[in-house]
């Protein structure tokens, strides 16, 4: 059963990162249904005082609901710790307050009286097994509307590897390009090649300015026969997700993330790929994109060429960028 959105108290359990921040989602929907323009504020532990906690979780005077994230709570420090617990016995009803906790034994006291004083916890633990990570995938596929079976989950992790911000991209990107029935053979025609090489290997490092292992890793895709097609799409997407989070201004990850419907961990990737771009450089990049989609869905004589082209275009645009 999934853990209930709607209470005021949270508890987000383990360290796989698209876990924590869907969990952490999950909850300030919840405290959404009644107030879509609710407040978030977000902090991390280690830079959280108890006169900032009890200041954040103090009643409104005007009756708002909001929501309060702290992150790292295995990391409080003693005087912090005590303070949570104090206010968890008994919690604001117009304050949704939602704490990651690593797991492990580090801090596992706090964990501990935070359950017991009736937090709703939601595991967020990194996935290890694979079966876990073929239920994930399949899950994951479901979620979004369409279906897919064992063998055909299994060949993804093959092809994409066991990162599972890969995996939920690479499930929405098949969803989206398909009538949403995945087999093994739609998997094959998409990420052919060697485990853990694909589109999103060659845009990530094209985005931080890899060149070098951009293009290792777009020849090699090549070389074992990936299709061009979603090279050139997880070019496309990167890029834009960058520009459009960059442009989105300074905010929490949580708050974009209901401006622009995009899950938050995805935009704190992009918050970290978009260091050392500018505007113009992302437009420039945008347009880089725009043109080897066109060329490699167009039938260009040389897809290959394109991808290749495309890559030193968008890490120029990174470096014209740069102070």
């Amino acid at each position: 059963m999934s853990p209930d959105s709607t209470g005021v108290l949270h508890l987000v359990v383990g360290d796989e990162e698209l876990l924590v921040a869907r969990a952490v989602a999950t909850a300030v929907a919840g405290a959404r249904v009644e107030d879509q323009e609710l407040d978030v504020a977000e902090y991390a532990a280690t830079e959280l005082t108890t006169g900032d906690l009890l200041a954040a979780v103090s009643p409104s005077l005007f009756g708002e609901r909001r929501v309060v994230v702290v992150r790292d709570v295995h990391d409080a420090r003693k005087e912090l710790a005590t303070a949570l617990l104090e206010y968890a016995s008994a919690p604001e009803p117009d304050v949704v307050l939602v704490l990651t906790h690593a797991g492990g034994v580090r801090g596992k006291a706090l964990a501990d009286g935070l359950r017991d004083a009736g937090a709703t916890v939601a595991n967020a633990a990194k996935i290890t097994r694979a079966r876990e990570r073929v239920d994930f995938v399949r899950d994951e596929v479901r979620r979004l509307g369409g279906r897919c079976g064992e063998e055909a989950a299994e060949a993804l992790i093959a092809a994409v590897g066991n990162d599972l911000r890969e995996l939920a991209s690479a499930c929405s990107q098949l969803v989206a390009d398909t009538d949403g029935r995945i087999d093994a053979a739609t998997v094959s025609r998409y990420y052919r090649g060697r485990a853990e090489v694909s589109g999103f290997t060659v845009a990530d490092a094209a985005i931080v300015g890899d060149l070098p292992g951009a293009l290792e890793a777009l020849r090699w895709a090549l070389h074992v026969g990936v299709d061009p097609v979603p090279i050139a799409d997880a070019l496309a997407d990167s890029v834009r997700t960058v520009a459009r989070v960059a442009s989105a201004g300074r905010a929490s990850s949580h708050q974009l993330a209901a401006t622009l419907g995009l899950p938050p961990w995805k935009i704190e990737r992009a918050q970290r790929q978009g260091r050392g771009w500018s505007a113009e450089g992302l437009a420039d990049a945008m347009q880089v994109a725009a043109e080897c989609n066109a060329a490699v869905k167009g039938g260009s004589e040389d897809r290959g060429y394109a991808l290749e082209r495309a890559v030193f275009a968008v890490a120029a645009a990174r470096g014209s960028g740069a102070s």
